[in-house]
């Protein structure tokens, strides 16, 4: 896979990822001398390329000056349910990489084990999403391209509840229970979770909001989520529980 970026290189460098080669072009050679140490330690080809050849290695309108090839797997959804109690996402139909990338991310700094993908869903090894993750792709297990018929049989047998998240309709966040082995189930841009999809869920819920607004972009969906679920197992009461 590739990355872009010092940020995203030295992430995968102290996650233990494996770097074939890593690219600099001169005016990033001059500012980087932490990070090259670091790649020399670690015995990794480190080659000087011109700008025009920065250009054409990454698809980055404005290439940062660094580009590696990196090689890190998809975990199977074996190790993404490993680690209990479980809070796992789940992504179904989610195309926009940024967005894929931004909920890893949520999902790694409140404290989920995992994240899974149906077909349909962006990849989260692709470089937009993995610049929209910062490094997080590196410290979680994600599972991509799972029928989520399969997931949804894999979470049952392990006694894990299926949360899904609708516009309308659903129990208000707050008085869900999120302590419990969870999968945060969450729908593609737009159109969200398929009605049938949505009902095969163990509940649905809503995220309580005013007036006009009817939704959320997908990955503040996800964040929010994750935030109640982190206050509820860290024996905090959210902000809205304690007004009610």
């Amino acid at each position: 896979m590739l990355l872009d970026g010092e940020h995203l290189v030295s992430e995968a460098l102290a996650s233990g990822v494996e770097l074939e080669t890593v690219a600099l072009t001169d005016a990033a050679v001059e500012h980087c001398h932490a990070l090259c140490a670091r790649l020399e330690d670690a015995s990794v080809a480190v080659v000087t390329v011109a700008d025009a050849v920065m250009s054409a290695v990454t698809p980055v309108r404005q290439p940062s000056g660094i580009a590696a090839l990196a090689r890190v797997g998809p975990a199977n959804i074996v190790d993404v349910l490993a680690r209990a109690p479980q809070l796992v996402v789940v992504l179904d139909g989610i195309q926009d990489a940024g967005n894929v990338g931004a909920i890893v991310r949520a999902a790694d700094a409140y404290g989920a084990t995992g994240v899974v993908t149906t077909p349909g869903t962006a990849d989260p090894f692709g470089w937009k999403a993995l610049r929209g993750a910062m490094g997080s792709t590196f410290r979680l297990p994600i599972a991509v391209r799972q029928p989520l018929a399969d997931v949804l049989k894999d979470l049952e047998g392990r006694g894990v509840s299926v949360v899904a998240a609708v516009p309308r309709g659903g129990t208000p966040l707050p008085a869900v229970d999120l302590r419990r082995p969870a999968a945060l189930l969450l729908g593609g841009e737009g159109a969200g979770l398929a009605d049938d999809v949505a009902a095969r869920a163990d509940e649905r819920v809503t995220i309580p909001m005013r007036a006009p607004v009817e939704s959320l972009n997908v990955a503040i969906t996800a964040a929010v989520m994750l935030y109640e679920a982190s206050n509820q197992r860290n024996g905090h009461v959210s902000l809205s529980r304690s007004r009610s």
